[in-house]
Formats: C-alpha cells, sequence, structure tokens
C-alpha cells in the first residue's frame, strides 16, 4: 500500500531554533534489513527504541525518522511534563478514581523515565520541576477551577488555589482572578529535550532521519520502501501517532488537531522588573480552549492558543500568519506592561485526538505493533508507552501494561464530510465560548 500523506512540518518553530543545535543523521540508502523498525522518532518512538535496545542488546533497532529529529510535533508541543490526570468530560476532571490513580501511574512513569535521561546525559532542554497553574479569569473558568479541586481532594492530591491579589507574585500579570497550583508538573524545552534523547541513544540503535516512508508491503516480514531504497523488518513498531492511519491502521478513529503557539524575543532586565512573577512558570487555561502562556528560563514568553483540523496531518503556514494577531491580541490582554515586546516565532504543532481520548497499545497486525494516539500528553504518555511497549515485546508484563493492553483504544469517527463539518463546528464554537479564556 501507498502512504497517503507524509510529515510536512514547516521551519517556523521556535523550540527547535531555539535549542542547542545538532547534525541530523544521514537518511538510509540501499537495502537493508533489522528484526525491530520503529516509525517516528519522537517522545514515544525514541522511548521504545532505547528500551528494545536495552531489553534485546544483540539485536540492532533501526528507528525511522521522516522529517529532523526535534522538528515533528514532539518538538512543537508547549512544554508541559504534566503528572496529574484531567478528565474533562467528568464533573469534578478526575471521574473514576481507579482509573485516575492509573493514569497518575503513568504520567508520573513517564516523567521519572525523563528525568533520569537528562539527568544522566545532561541534556540542554531547560527541565525544571516548577510545577503549574491553572488560571482563570471567566465565571466558568472558576467554576472548573473549584471542580478540579475537589477531584484532586479525592485523589489526595496537592494544590493551592491563588486568588487574584497574590497571583501576580506568581505570574507577573493582573490578568487572572483565580489559579489552581499542582506542584508535580515539569516545564521544559521540547524540541531541545528530543533532540537530546536522540543523540544518546544505545550503540545497537541506528536511527535514519529525513527518510520518508511512501509505501509498506505486508507480510511475514514488512518491507518499507522509501525514494532511496527499502528497509524490511521482522517486526514493525509504529510511534508515528495519527500517521499511523497512513499505514493501513486505526483509519478514521484518530483527529489530528493543530495547535499554535508564538514565543517572545527574551525580556530585557528593564521589562523583566516590570513584569515581576517568579522567573520562569507555565499557566494553562481553565477552559481547554483558552490560552496556554509560559516564561521560560531564557526570560521570553510563550502564548498558545487556536485550532485547527487538518485530516492529513500537515502543517500550513497561513494559519501561523493568521494566528499571530490573535496571540498578540492574547498577550497585550495578559502583559499590557510590555507593550514593545515582539514575536520571534511562530508556529503549529499536532495532537493525535480520538473522541474518546484513548490511545492504541498493543498488536496491529501480526508482527504490527503500535503505541499511538497521546491525546495531548505526548510528553510524559508516550515516553511511558513507548517504553512499556518494548518490555512488552520482550515478555514482560505489570499492572501498567496490563492497563494500556486492556484499554479500547480510540472509536470510530463519522464519516466525511460530517467529520469535518462536524469537528470544525466544534473548535470554532469552543474557541469562541471560552470568551476571556483565550
Amino acid at each position: 500500500m501507498k502512504v497517503s500523506s507524509l510529515p510536512a512540518d514547516d521551519d517556523s518553530c521556535g523550540w527547535f531554533h531555539l535549542s542547542k543545535p545538532r547534525s541530523p543523521e544521514p537518511a538510509h540508502r540501499g537495502q537493508r534489513s533489522a528484526r525491530w523498525v520503529i516509525i517516528g522518532a519522537g517522545f514515544t518512538g525514541l522511548a521504545c527504541a532505547r528500551q528494545l535496545a536495552l531489553n534485546f542488546p544483540d539485536d540492532e533497532v533501526v528507528l525511522v525518522e521522516a522529517q529532523e529529529v526535534g522538528l515533528g510535533p514532539s518538538g512543537r508541543n508547549a512544554g508541559f511534563a504534566i503528572d496529574l490526570p484531567h478528565d474533562i468530560g467528568a464533573d469534578d476532571y478526575i471521574g473514576d478514581i481507579a482509573l485516575a490513580r492509573t493514569s497518575l501511574k503513568l504520567n508520573l512513569a513517564g516523567q521519572s523515565i525523563l528525568r533520569d535521561l537528562v539527568d544522566q546525559y545532561r541534556i540542554d532542554c531547560q527541565m525544571k520541576a516548577c510545577g503549574k497553574y491553572q488560571a482563570a479569569v471567566e465565571n466558568r473558568g472558576i467554576a472548573v477551577l473549584d471542580a478540579y479541586r475537589r477531584g484532586l481532594e479525592k485523589l489526595d492530591q496537592p494544590f493551592q488555589m491563588i486568588d487574584a491579589e497574590e497571583l501576580p507574585e506568581h505570574l507577573g500579570t493582573h490578568f487572572y482572578r483565580k489559579a489552581l497550583f499542582t506542584p508535580g508538573a515539569v516545564l521544559l524545552q521540547p524540541s531541545g529535550l528530543v533532540k537530546g534523547l536522540a543523540d544518546n541513544l544505545p550503540a545497537n540503535v541506528t536511527l535514519y532521519e529525513r527518510t520518508p516512508i511512501l509505501e509498506v508491503e505486508y507480510g511475514a516480514k514488512t518491507v518499507l520502501k522509501h525514494a532511496h531504497g527499502s528497509i524490511t523488518a521482522d517486526k514493525l513498531i509504529l510511534a508515528n501517532n495519527s500517521f499511523g492511519m497512513r499505514f493501513g491502521f486505526l483509519q478514521g478513529r484518530m483527529l489530528p488537531i493543530y495547535t499554535y503557539a508564538s514565543i517572545t524575543r527574551p525580556l530585557t532586565e528593564e521589562e523583566q522588573a516590570r513584569l515581576g512573577g517568579k522567573p520562569f512558570w507555565g499557566a494553562i487555561p481553565a477552559d481547554p480552549f483558552g490560552t496556554t502562556v509560559r516564561r521560560t528560563p531564557d526570560n521570553r514568553l510563550l502564548i498558545r492558543n487556536s485550532f485547527t483540523f487538518n485530516p492529513d496531518g500537515r502543517s500550513n503556514r497561513k494559519y501561523n500568519e493568521r494566528f499571530v494577531r490573535r496571540h498578540k491580541a492574547s498577550f497585550d490582554q495578559r502583559f499590557p506592561m510590555l507593550p514593545d515586546v515582539t514575536f520571534d516565532y511562530t508556529w503549529g504543532g499536532a495532537l493525535a485526538m480520538s473522541r474518546n481520548h484513548n490511545g492504541f497499545f498493543g498488536e496491529l497486525a501480526p508482527n504490527v505493533y503500535g503505541a499511538l494516539g497521546c491525546n495531548g500528553l505526548g510528553v510524559t504518555r508516550g515516553t511511558v508507552t513507548g517504553k512499556l511497549l518494548a518490555d512488552w515485546l520482550a515478555g514482560q508484563r505489570d499492572g501498567l501494561i496490563d492497563f494500556l493492553l486492556q484499554t479500547p483504544g480510540p472509536n470510530s469517527n463519522p464519516p466525511e464530510p460530517f467529520l469535518s463539518l462536524g469537528v470544525n463546528m466544534n473548535l470554532k464554537w469552543g474557541q469562541y465560548r471560552a470568551g476571556r479564556e483565550s
């Protein structure tokens, strides 16, 4: 079968350009075979490749990336390694307590893996275990914070409610009326982290970058064809999120949703003093369609909001040009004391969402496996599911692996054109309803 759509992220991502430069690994040319071949060198694929190499030290593991490492979705998110579950369909945003506790274990395991690797290899990715704020300005957003507080009490997780008069000491801005602070989140520079992980893989992992797969032949072995040759896999692992649909699996079950961010130039010392607040922090919106804001350790401010549904999973620069004006309006609302601060970069990045917020973990077909669909938790959930998939393939079992294997996976989407109509209407309505939260 031909792969009908290939990753096509543009070069606008600020995280990529602001992180430590690296020399990409050469593209594959010719023919080769390997027992293990992984498609996608994001958080999931990198974690899976590392753990497979450790579990099978005598095997060669091949990791294939269509673009350059750090340029794709794993390097384009807002840089939150989230610990806590957040079920937007539940009244208290926690829902079933047993499910929430398992989700918490998964997220904490993903955090732990990344912290250990960053420490071991001294990866330059601005990792800070500084927690996160969930901030609100509308009455509806404040009600969300109160509901989530009740859920966190049920889950026995620490938090702090911060009122409007105290918030400027934390965030500098007087914009928000209330925030819920949770101490367990880790903030980081995502592209810097992905690059560092790729540069410190075990010796028996071979990474090929800029090697988009154009055609696949499934059988007792899988043959992956590209423009300059082919790779034959005894066992194939898909770690490419919504592009797994382009390889013939979970078709019509994932939603490639793009969200957009802008990051400023560095603040001057005088601007930093004018802003005040803590030297680095991250705030997510009470409303899921609102604006995420970060102050980075290198004294930049990031604004992320706005969504589009890109069914082919590919970026479109016209949206960057459209949404940068919305980012500027959101910035000006929050930081009127910084009228002369401009954006250096604006970019979009993909989320692999599903309507029931479930991903896939396990066997897709004989000798084909996948960990797909992180639903906005790619940093932690992608890392831990990639590692656990490699452990399962090595014959290991534990409670987390069993939980993932029993998860029903993404449910089916309606057919086109109803799907695009419905998703686009929901995105527009959600962004409109967010009000000042956006």
